[in-house]
């Protein structure tokens, strides 16, 4: 899991710094691997974080599945004349958050429950 987070650090680090600019006509597709790739990260932290069983195989085809998913969704889209590329926006966006809230929600309970054991009961304090 550090790993991973060192190397999007870099990856964003580098990416910051180097002057690539991606044609017009490929940022749809740009942006559906972006958000295919963001699902697949949010959803191995979510995992780690709700103590699920992560296996980096299922992480791995996960992310290579959701990319080529939304990328074949865009290509089809863009044969028909049609703008499918925001079906695949809308279902990421929507896993993101799925995720992001449930990892959220374990991490405040875990908080809460951390208090909960530290704070001293009345019985000890007349």
């Amino acid at each position: 899991m550090l790993l991973a987070l060192i190397g999007i650090l870099l990856g964003i680090i580098i990416g910051w710094f180097l002057p690539f600019t991606i044609p017009l006509e490929y940022t749809r597709y740009t942006a559906v691997v972006i958000l295919g790739i963001a699902d697949a990260l949010i959803g191995a932290v979510r995992a780690q974080v709700t103590k699920d069983h992560y296996d980096p195989w299922i992480f791995a085809t996960g992310l290579f599945f959701n990319i080529l998913l939304a990328l074949g969704i865009t290509l089809f889209g863009d044969m028909l004349g049609l703008d499918l590329y925001l079906a695949a926006t809308v279902v990421f966006t929507f896993r993101i958050f799925r995720n992001v809230g449930i990892a959220r929600r374990v991490v405040f309970d875990q908080y809460l429950q951390k208090e909960a054991r530290h704070q001293p009961s009345s019985i000890d304090n007349p």
